[in-house]
């Protein structure tokens, strides 16, 4: 069973809170439930949630050596500025990330629309809510 680890970042842990009309009702004790539910008899999971970006960048690191299979990253509004984060992620290759966003970030504000992180990354889902972290936990799982 291969081991993934769920990374989200700044402002993640007040989903049900935010903006309800985007990111909707559930919490993110509820996220990563649903997670578990979905994808719990395919991979071993590791949830984490950081708003600062060095203690994400540490986690990535800390995947790497502690032999982690896939990430799964959602870094939130650092998606668009984190050259930082992007180097970690560069930094940690061959091990495989996958970006995703619960909105669709390409249909928002100008300034969403670009993810300095993605181009790091082995593949982007955005705007498939909930669900694209499934997706992203099946795209690991079957590597």
């Amino acid at each position: 069973m291969k081991k993934i680890a769920v990374i989200n970042g700044v402002n993640l842990n007040m989903l049900g809170i935010r903006e309800k009309n985007i990111y909707g009702n559930q919490t993110y004790d509820g996220l990563c439930e649903y997670i578990s539910q979905k994808c719990g008899k395919i991979a071993q999971l590791d949830f984490f949630q950081s708003n600062h970006e060095g203690d994400i960048i540490d986690k990535l690191q800390k995947c790497y050596f502690d032999g982690y299979d896939g990430i799964v990253l959602n870094p939130g509004a650092h998606t668009h500025y984190s050259y930082a984060l992007y180097d970690a992620i560069k930094s940690i290759s061959p091990l495989a990330v996958i970006e995703v966003h619960i909105s669709d970030i390409h249909s928002r504000e100008e300034f969403r629309r670009t993810s300095v992180t993605a181009p790091a990354c082995v593949a982007q889902i955005s705007g498939k809510g909930f669900d694209g972290y499934i997706e992203a936990v099946e795209m690991l799982a079957a590597k």
